[in-house]
C-alpha cells in the first residue's frame, strides 16, 4: 500500500520535507543518483536555514525528499553535517554528492544554482549533509 505524505509526515513529525535541486528535471536526476547510491551527499547556501528557511539539518534526523509534485519519493537520514565555504570545498565531498566530474565541475555548477537561487559569493558559507537512505517510496 502507498503511503501518503501526510500519512508520513505524521510517523514522524520532526522530518522537513524538501526536493533536490531548483527544476523537474535537475529534481528527477538527482533522486536518481540517490537511488542508486552514487549520491551520499549535498550541500546548500547556509544562508537558506533558520529564520524563514528550513530546519538547519542534524544528525540522526530523517527527512523526506519530494518529488517535484510534491509526492513522497525517498526518506534520508542526516549522518554527518559540517559548515565550509564555497571557495573551501574539497574533491572528496564533491564525489560524494555524485553529479560532478570533478571540483571544477561542481564549482560552475553550484555557482550558476546559487545566482539563480538568492545570490553567490566566493566565500559564502554552505551547509554540507551526508545522508543514506532509509526508505524509498516509489
Amino acid at each position: 500500500m502507498t503511503q501518503t505524505l501526510q500519512e508520513i509526515v505524521d510517523a514522524n513529525p520532526d522530518a522537513e520535507t524538501f526536493r533536490f535541486g531548483d527544476s523537474s528535471r535537475l529534481c528527477a536526476e538527482i533522486l536518481a543518483l540517490v537511488r542508486s547510491g552514487h549520491k551520499t551527499a549535498t550541500c546548500e547556501a547556509a544562508s537558506a536555514y533558520g529564520a524563514g528557511g528550513d530546519a538547519y539539518p542534524e544528525v540522526g534526523r530523517r527527512d523526506i525528499a519530494l518529488n517535484w509534485d510534491g509526492t513522497p519519493a525517498l526518506m534520508i537520514e542526516t549522518v554527518e553535517v559540517s559548515t565550509r565555504r564555497f571557495n573551501e570545498m574539497d574533491a572528496e565531498l564533491v564525489a560524494a554528492q555524485g553529479e560532478f566530474r570533478d571540483l571544477e565541475h561542481w564549482r560552475g555548477a553550484y555557482e550558476a544554482y546559487f545566482r539563480r537561487n538568492g545570490g553567490f559569493e566566493p566565500d559564502m558559507k554552505l551547509m554540507c549533509e551526508r545522508f543514506k537512505v532509509i526508505e524509498d517510496y516509489a
